[in-house]
Parts: structure tokens; C-alpha cells; sequence
């Protein structure tokens, strides 16, 4: 047998090499077919997409698309991981989130899968400071980390957990987790500020006795929540660190020991796995750099703790939820994430029941286990796309940054208005992609299910009110779909249209399908088949293909008309038929669509 060397290896070489213009004309060869004069260069800007901050995804990376060298996993900028090894030892962190007390909850998941613990403190929000100890009854603290996110209370619930490991024989070297002040983060979630001065202490606390413990946690969640970008989100965590460090070393602290005391910082994990993957990327390299120019000593990678976006989640068919968790914990995971938290399928409506807990701890360990995703380190690492993506992301993040800075730091643009109204216009343009169903979202406004149980849980405790705004992909089509929800409670039926089919058969069943999905989004049930005046409904829909559109539209409108039909819709684009009111077609603004249709059909 003959052994080749690497460079003797005849792999596809008998194959020409493929340049980039070559795939340009290919492209452009096919954008021509509909019918459109293109160059190749005109294809590969058509193919591309411009996303939030600017950033423009193009069809095709190269080695032309160079990026900052990334170094190596464990060393500055730490963009391939803070860590030498990365997740390859036990995967990563599985940190559940528990906002009730009670240690049943808890116990269950440390016994089952996860590794550390985020616990929501407060009388009226969460845990109150009393019930910790009941909370961790049974827990053994020197082997599972605890960390904390109490707000304004963040210093009773501190002394108080680390009493609860002092008397449990828990030593101080042996304690872990995070104590989780972050007074930003908090005034960001809820307009009130509070006063950072012992926070200082808790922090030379924590780096003179308790070395595994941290005090502050830098939490971006307020931003992304507010309906932020990728960049604007690493934006104003870099500034929050930033204003840290200036708080403890105005407190005594030396660089040094501040910047250890923030290295944990919380950012949302979404299905957009390759954003997400760059991200986290990113916030690496842009915390090192901030280390870099504040001089600190040996300074260590960002510690960072994913959770998969609350944003993305939503009410109506749930279940899909676990998909999407799915596939931002990958990304979580990719990204190089230390510690990650899989939100439960059911968040959004209330406290998790014990399988949506279970379902969301399994999803860490079906990918580290079974999938083994942290056998590699950085696994994204030396694809064109993700090192360019992360480079443009650090890029526009840096400049937000820069904004927030100019304008005073983090506390300043909080209450100034300028990060309110950065992410407002953010969140704006989005709403606009979402109510187009540019940016679909399954199970709301595409495939919907008007049949499906509702899914009850008990309520959540009330978050505070105030702060940046919460929003969810779903809000809009979710007030459609409670509309429809009332009628049908008061009335016995949902409103109805009808969607009259026309032509041959298979001339009318892709226009159909579309137009139903769009009308059940806003909870208008659709009828197909039979008459007009048998199907219940007050309006109609046109669905055919183009060619019969201009040979039978106007008369089937008329007819429909002539049998009751109130407002006729066409599903198609806009064109010269008499009869029809409204059309629908891709890309149009199915909210407003919907809307007015509901107030017509007078649905409260």
C-alpha cells in the first residue's frame, strides 16, 4: 500500500479551481431568469442582507474576508475562549433559574443535570431574603455555585447566603458563584437606582476572603429585552463594566482587584445562531481590550453566562420554544459561553411546570453529551464567515460604546434618554420586519394553530415596573389573537373569512395556503369550499394565479358581492381589479392588515 503525503494528496485535483467571478456569473445567470438584467456583482449585493447595526450578510466569504487574528483559546483577546481548554472538561455550566422558593425545584435540577444555580431574590420579584436557607435546604454549597440577581437587595441577600455557607461548614475558599450586584442593570430593568458604595465592600470581601466568588455581574439581558441589537447589547455592557471599574477603584480597590471582581458578564443567547456565536465572540475581544487600556495586570478572559433569549419566546404554541432554545443553547455553546441557561418552554406564561424544567436542563445535556458539542474548542474558529461577522460586530459595538461614553457613561445615557431611544429605533425597524412576516415567527404569525389548548401556569412573580421596555417577537400578532380569543368566548365562533378558490385544480392551492396562514395569524378562522352564504363569513378572499386574476377576478368579486361579502380581499399583489379592496401578498403589513379587518368585523 503507498502511502501519500499531505502534499501528494490528488484531492479534486483534476477539477479546475472556481474563481470569484465565475461564481458571481453563475449567480447572475440565475437572477436573470426572472427576468432581470444583473451583473455578477449586482447579484452577489442582491443576494446579501443588511441586518440590525448595519451589518450587511453576504451569500459568499472567502479568504478575501480577513478579520483581526483571533489568537489563541485562553490567551488575549480571548476571542477563542477565555479558557485554554475551553468547555472540553464537563462541557459547560448548566445554570437553571428559579424564581419561587422551595427546594424541591432546585434539588431536582441539581439532580438531574445542572450544575449551578441562578437564584431570583426579593420580597415581591423572587425569593424573599428570608427564604434562602429553606430555598438551599439540602443543596450541598461547596459543590454547586449560587448566583444571585436581588436588585436593591443584592447586600442582605449576599450576608445572607454567605452565612448560610459559613454555617453549613462551607470554607471560605470554597465558596463560589456570584453575588450578582449590578445597580446599572437593575436601574436599566426598573429606573431605580441604587447606591453602589457597599457594593464596594462586598467586592473587597469577595477578592480578600472568597476567591471563587465574584460580586458584580454586568447583565445585558435589560437591553436585549428592550428590543436592542447584537452591538448596542455589548455596547452597554462594555460601558456598565466600564463604570465599574471606575466605581470600585474610586473605592480602593487597585485595577487589578476591581477588573477580577467584574469579569462575569450575562448576555441573551436567540436562534439567530450565527449573530449569537459572534457575540459572544466579540464581548471577549472588546473586554480585553478594555483591560488592555486600563492596564490591567495579567488580566483574564470574560467570563460570560449565556441565557436564551426571553425576546424569542413565545405564548402561543409554546412548544416551539424548545426548538428555539434548542438552537440558541448550540450557539451559547459554540460561542464559547461558560455557563448557560435554557429559559423553559413555557416562560413566558408563567412558572414553569416540572417538565418544561427538565426539558431545558436536558437541552444543555443532550448537546454536551450526546451531540458533544465541547469536544471542540471554539468550533466556529477559522470560518470566513464567523470571524468576519464577529470582526464587523466588535466593530459597530465599539462605536456604540464610544456614543455611550461621549455622552457621560452608562448611568448618563440611561437617564438621559439615549439608550431608550437607540434601542426604541432598534426595536422599530424590527417591528416592522415582524409585522411584515419578513422575520417569521412559527406558530404566531406563520403556521399558527387557531385549534391549540391554551397552555396555563401559574403566574410569575411580578417584575418591578419602570425602566426600559420589555418586548417580545410576538406582541403584535399576540393582541390579534386575544381579540379573536374574546369573540369566540363571547360569541361561540372566531370571525370568519372565506377563501374562494378559483380555476383548475393546483391554480388556486398555493394562494390559498398563504392567504390562510396570514388570516389564521390574526385569528380569523378561514373557510374553503362550498358557498360564500353557507360559510359564516362576513368577508372573502381572492385565490387563483395571475393569469385567471385578470380574466375572472372582477366577476368572482362581483358575484361574492352580490352574496354578502362585505370587504373583498385578493391574495396576490396590488393591481387594477374592480371589486377588490384589499390585497394581501408577501411582504405586506399583515398587522395592519389584520387589524383593520378585525374592527370591520367588530372584534373588540
Amino acid at each position: 500500500m503507498t502511502v501519500l503525503s499531505d502534499d501528494e494528496l490528488p484531492l479534486a485535483a483534476e477539477f479546475p479551481s472556481a474563481t470569484h467571478d465565475q461564481w458571481r456569473e453563475l449567480a447572475a445567470g440565475v437572477l436573470r431568469k426572472s427576468g432581470k438584467e444583473i451583473t455578477g456583482q449586482e447579484a452577489e449585493e442582491a443576494l446579501s442582507t443588511v441586518v440590525d447595526d448595519g451589518l450587511r450578510v453576504r451569500p459568499l466569504y472567502t479568504s478575501r474576508d480577513t478579520a483581526a487574528a483571533p489568537g489563541l483559546p485562553g490567551f488575549a483577546p480571548f476571542v477563542r475562549g477565555s479558557r485554554p481548554e475551553g468547555n472540553t472538561v464537563g462541557g459547560w455550566d448548566v445554570r437553571q433559574r428559579h424564581t419561587a422558593a422551595g427546594a424541591e425545584a432546585v434539588l431536582a435540577d441539581l439532580e438531574t443535570g445542572a450544575t449551578s444555580l441562578w437564584l431570583v431574590v426579593g420580597e415581591t420579584a423572587g425569593i424573599p431574603v428570608d427564604a434562602l436557607a429553606g430555598t438551599l435546604d439540602g443543596v450541598h454549597l461547596d459543590l454547586a455555585p449560587v448566583v444571585l440577581d436581588a436588585g436593591e437587595e443584592t447586600v442582605p441577600a449576599a450576608r445572607r447566603l454567605l452565612r448560610i455557607h459559613e454555617e453549613r461548614g462551607v470554607t471560605a475558599d470554597a465558596v463560589r458563584g456570584n453575588l450578582g450586584a449590578d445597580p446599572l442593570g437593575h436601574e436599566a430593568a426598573t429606573g431605580r437606582p441604587y447606591d453602589i458604595g457597599p457594593l464596594a465592600e462586598l467586592a473587597r470581601l469577595c477578592g480578600t476572603r472568597h476567591p471563587g466568588l465574584r460580586a458584580f455581574t454586568v447583565d445585558a439581558l435589560p437591553y436585549h429585552e428592550a428590543g436592542g441589537s447584537a452591538a448596542q447589547e455589548l455596547g452597554c455592557s462594555l460601558a456598565t463594566g466600564v463604570a465599574y471599574l471606575r466605581a470600585l477603584t474610586d473605592a480602593g480597590l487597585s485595577v487589578g482587584q476591581a477588573y477580577e471582581q467584574v469579569r462575569e458578564f450575562r448576555y441573551a443567547a436567540t436562534a439567530d445562531q450565527f449573530l449569537t456565536v459572534a457575540k459572544l465572540r466579540a464581548a471577549r475581544r472588546l473586554w480585553a481590550r478594555v483591560a488592555e487600556v486600563c492596564g490591567v495586570p495579567r488580566a483574564g478572559g470574560q467570563l460570560q453566562h449565556a441565557v436564551t433569549s426571553p425576546v424569542m419566546m413565545t405564548r402561543r404554541d409554546p412548544w416551539v420554544n424548545m426548538l428555539r432554545t434548542t438552537v440558541a443553547t448550540l450557539a451559547a455553546g459554540v460561542g464559547g459561553a461558560d455557563a448557560v441557561t435554557v429559559l423553559p418552554f413555557d416562560h413566558a406564561l408563567g412558572l414553569p411546570d416540572a417538565f418544561a424544567r427538565r426539558i431545558a436542563r436536558n437541552t444543555s445535556t443532550v448537546l454536551v453529551e450526546e451531540a458533544h458539542l465541547s469536544r471542540v474548542i471554539d468550533p466556529a474558529g477559522g470560518s470566513w464567515y464567523v470571524e468576519r461577522l464577529t470582526e464587523e460586530l466588535a466593530h459597530a459595538a465599539w462605536e456604540f460604546f464610544q456614543d455611550i461614553e461621549r455622552a457621560g457613561g452608562q448611568a448618563a445615557s440611561l437617564r438621559s434618554g439615549l439608550v431608550r431611544d437607540r434601542l426604541a429605533a432598534t426595536w422599530s425597524a424590527r417591528s416592522t420586519r415582524l409585522a411584515k412576516r419578513t422575520e417569521p415567527v412559527t406558530g404566531v404569525s406563520e403556521f399558527p394553530n387557531l385549534a391549540e389548548a391554551p397552555v396555563v401556569r401559574p403566574p410569575a412573580p411580578a417584575r418591578p415596573p419602570g425602566g426600559l421596555p420589555r418586548v417580545r417577537r410576538d406582541e403584535a400578532f399576540e393582541a390579534l389573537r386575544a381579540r379573536s380569543d374574546a369573540h369566540l368566548a363571547a360569541t361561540g365562533a372566531r370571525p370568519r373569512i372565506h377563501l374562494a378558490e378559483f380555476g383548475p385544480a393546483g391554480a388556486s392551492s398555493a394562494r390559498a395556503a398563504f392567504a390562510a396562514n396570514l388570516f389564521q395569524a390574526g385569528g380569523i378562522e378561514t373557510v374553503t369550499g362550498g358557498a360564500f352564504e353557507d360559510s359564516g363569513a362576513r368577508d372573502a378572499c381572492l385565490c387563483s394565479s395571475d393569469a385567471l386574476y385578470g380574466e375572472q377576478a372582477e366577476d368572482v368579486a362581483a358575484r361574492l358581492r352580490a352574496a354578502g361579502a362585505e370587504h373583498v380581499f385578493l391574495a396576490g399583489r396590488p393591481a387594477a381589479h374592480a371589486g377588490v379592496d384589499t390585497y394581501v401578498y408577501t411582504g405586506c403589513d399583515a398587522v395592519s392588515v389584520l387589524t383593520a379587518a378585525l374592527d370591520r368585523m367588530g372584534v373588540s
